[in-house]
């Protein structure tokens, strides 16, 4: 991912609504969990629920399926991972070290 596609991810990610819906899609695992448990997990409207989930599609965070009726919500954990790698990879980078006495 580029910074340009991280810094999406971590606006989506930056919202109050979105964060607890990612995070139950986190928690649900590699299964995902049905747009109508988060809903009702959650107490959000369809609606909101649906724009919300949205924007997590488009930055890479999820992904969806359909399985008959039921629309499920999938952690993509690969975006997650590189994600927080890039915030990890530049860790101290730049800090000057000291000799211990």
């Amino acid at each position: 991912m580029n910074t340009e596609s991280i810094a999406k991810a971590l606006k989506e990610l930056g919202h109050p609504t979105r964060l607890s819906i990612y995070r139950s899609v986190v928690r649900a695992g590699y299964a995902g969990i049905a747009v109508g448990g988060l809903q009702e997990n959650l107490g959000i409207p369809g609606s909101t629920l649906s724009h919300h989930i949205s924007g997590l599609v488009s930055a890479g965070l999820l992904s969806q399926r359909r399985e008959g009726r039921t629309l499920y919500c999938v952690a993509e954990f690969e975006c997650l991972q590189t994600v927080i790698g890039f915030l990890q990879d530049e860790c101290c980078a730049d800090e000057q070290t000291t000799p211990k006495q």
